[in-house]
């Protein structure tokens, strides 16, 4: 394998599987993933408003006496298709800016209701968008009832509403300030405090119909602050567009693409990526209106991105390289969820909005790596007597490096090879 394929499966995408056929032109495969019809495979699955039912029921049956278990069964449902489908997708590219997007999008399972609607969420406001404009995603996720709930929009009533003088609630600032300061213009563009209680009022009335038979978002009049509002100097009417025209505003702004262009060669290519590789990003985001797969296709064309190992895998990317790797049928593979959790990074559990570090400084602590060493030994005992310098030549290649090879040519047993292979630096990077 030469060394450009490699850090393609690497870098790009989520480490090779098994033993897969490996394409003719790295930079082609990895551009055809971003076609429309690239992301195909993945099955459907319980909609949002599925979720809420599930909800619904849940509560009921505890109403009752009971337990209720509808929740519990989507979301393992939901987790092993979405970990199946990491494992097993032909398109890891694509998968990879699914995940990206939906950690800067994140919502968290330790903060409201969502185990039935976080994949939901991830497969109706993420993946549709990942090769649009950021915008569209931008618009999805302000809607999606996952994203409502997590930061407590459906929650934001106008003090000034008739629903507001009635009951007496007031504004709910967390999203309209995490709006602001993660999704889109960051803490540099200036904002105020006063921007971020006119964004929120902007957003109220935007919330969640929970009766009937198909609960989802809805836009509530007598919950919305009557009058326009400005945000960091531009006026937006009052209603549900005034909000809509707010986030598409802030969606196109330049200072939003700037902060996506860090991101995506903070993610792509180094922990402090070379500025003009971010400038170009920005251009390009610029210049296309936020489209994400014109991003992406412009990440390809850097050279800078196909420099090999220079990013630290997080515990979710690692245990996905070498699920990949051992590529064991279905019921031979661990419970992913649990995997991430012991190796410090939960899936869909991020501490706050701001969602899971990119960089080595939040997961090269010693005792996070020494997790990864001695989930790599049952990895290992789980494998079949696997061929330890043949795994490593099929996913590492030219990345492995020699001490690394050494020291599993020398192991003890095929076991102790391969969980030294997996613990090693050459594995813990991308």
């Amino acid at each position: 394998m030469e060394e450009r394929m490699a850090v393609a499966l690497a870098r790009f995408g989520l480490g090779r599987r098994g033993t897969e056929s490996l394409p003719a032109d790295p930079g082609s495969w990895l551009a055809a993933q971003l076609d429309d019809t690239a992301d195909l495979a993945l099955p459907a699955g319980p909609t949002s408003t599925d979720g809420l039912l599930a909800e619904r029921a849940d509560h009921e049956a505890r109403r009752m006496g009971g337990q209720g278990g509808a929740v519990r069964a989507i979301f393992r449902a939901e987790a092993e298709a979405a970990a199946a489908h990491l494992i097993e997708t032909p398109a890891p590219f694509r998968e990879r800016l699914v995940w990206f997007w939906a950690n800067h999008f994140t919502v968290s399972l330790r903060r409201g209701p969502l185990r039935a609607l976080a994949f939901a969420y991830v497969r109706e406001a993420i993946r549709p968008n990942v090769c649009r404009r950021f915008v569209d995603m931008l618009l999805a996720v302000a809607r999606h009832p996952a994203m409502l709930i997590y930061l407590d929009n459906a929650a934001s009533i106008g003090p000034h509403s008739p629903a507001g003088l009635r009951t007496h609630r007031g504004l709910n600032e967390n999203y309209a300030r995490e709006c602001l300061e993660l999704h889109t213009v960051g803490r540099d563009a200036g904002y105020t405090q006063a921007d971020v209680t006119q964004f929120a009022a902007l957003l109220t009335g935007w919330g969640l119909e929970r009766a009937g038979p198909s609960p989802g978002f809805t836009f509530f009049p007598r919950r919305h602050e009557p009058g326009p509002r400005t945000v960091m100097g531009r006026s937006f009417p009052d209603g549900e567009q005034g909000g809509v025209a707010a986030l598409r505003w802030l969606g196109t702004h330049p200072a939003t693409y700037r902060r996506l262009a860090f991101k995506l060669a903070q993610h792509f290519i180094a922990d402090m990526p070379p500025q003009a590789a971010v400038q170009r990003l920005a251009a390009v985001l610029f210049g296309t209106g936020g489209d994400l797969r014109a991003a992406a296709r412009a990440l390809l064309t850097m050279e800078a991105a196909w420099q090999p190992q220079r990013k630290l895998r997080t515990p979710f990317d690692y245990a996905i390289a070498v699920l990949r790797a051992l590529d064991l049928p279905a019921d031979k593979r661990p419970d992913l969820p649990g995997v991430t959790a012991t190796l410090g990074q939960p899936w869909l559990n991020a501490p706050l909005p701001d969602g899971w570090a990119d960089t080595a400084a939040a997961w090269g602590d010693g005792e996070l790596l020494l997790r990864r060493a001695d989930w790599s030994l049952g990895m290992a005992a789980r494998a079949g007597g696997r061929d330890p310098a043949e795994v490593a030549e099929a996913t590492l290649g030219p990345l492995l490096d020699a001490p690394t090879a050494q020291t599993v040519r020398r192991a003890g047993s095929r076991r102790e090879g391969l969980a030294l292979l997996f613990a090693s630096p050459s594995y813990f990077r991308r």
